[in-house]
């Protein structure tokens, strides 16, 4: 089995389990994390937590599958675009090393989260390869150019708080408690207006192509227009003065 998954309450956990072979990205897992992706949102899943059996987060892409070059390297794309697709928010929880495409699983989620041990290192080059899979694009959305460069052109590797300190990574979290603070942010999420979650959120990743206000206003209008349209508004907003006038009582 390379990948379990559960889903509670809305939160789901998807987990990557062939730490034997240091969760390998294989065709197989690859198709395994699709699939698990798949199958929570449709269990209901309000938010994903991804995370991997230890000691190794995820070690890139099979070498063997790239040598042999049996499977089309959009194959190997298919479990990180599973997740970057995902209409629900992602956490990554990184509790040690992510190498190569193992990066892109983590830069793939909305929100990361590391450990002390955890470990980014694009390696790409090192084994003669061009980094593929968006990976340049995504890293350089969290880190910026000079970041990106320094990375995957020199080699730099950053651990859990250098992650942080450079943007790829949200929190640094002790490794006993990575995967609880993950579910936290999950169920935060899944304690939320779903509707109105899935629709944030992609607003969010619309406007990340955009570089005019006016068209980023605009976007932001239609979004809000529709929420405000909503019944659940009204009874928000209703529960809201409610509440305000109890407390104005006391």
């Amino acid at each position: 089995m390379f990948v379990t998954m559960t889903v509670d309450e809305g939160v789901a956990v998807v987990r990557l389990t062939d730490g034997a072979h240091r969760n390998v990205l294989s065709p197989a897992m690859t198709l395994a994390i699709e699939s698990a992706v798949g199958e929570v949102l449709e269990r209901g899943a309000r938010g994903v937590v991804l995370c991997a059996e230890p000691p190794v987060f995820c070690a890139g892409g099979s070498l063997d599958s790239l040598l042999e070059r049996s499977v089309p390297l959009t194959e190997i794309y298919r479990g990180f675009e599973a997740l970057a697709a995902c209409p629900v928010p992602t956490i990554a929880a990184v509790g040690g090393p992510a190498v190569g495409a193992g990066v892109n699983l983590a830069l793939c989620c909305d929100v990361v989260l590391a450990s002390p041990d955890a470990r980014f290192d694009p390696r790409f080059l090192d084994l003669g390869i061009h980094p593929g899979g968006g990976h340049l694009w995504r890293l350089r959305g969290r880190v910026g150019s000079q970041g990106a460069a320094a990375m995957v052109l020199m080699g730099e590797v950053l651990d859990g708080r250098e992650a942080v300190e450079r943007g790829l990574a949200w929190r640094c979290v002790p490794g006993g408690e990575l995967e609880a603070a993950a579910l936290s942010l999950a169920r935060r999420v899944a304690g939320r207006d779903h509707e109105l979650v899935v629709r944030t959120k992609a607003s969010l990743r619309a406007s990340e192509g955009l570089s005019d206000p006016a068209a980023a206003l605009a976007l932001e209008l239609e979004a809000q227009e529709w929420s405000m349209g909503r019944p659940v508004f009204e009874e928000t907003v209703a529960r809201l003065r409610a509440s305000l006038g109890q407390r104005d009582r006391r």
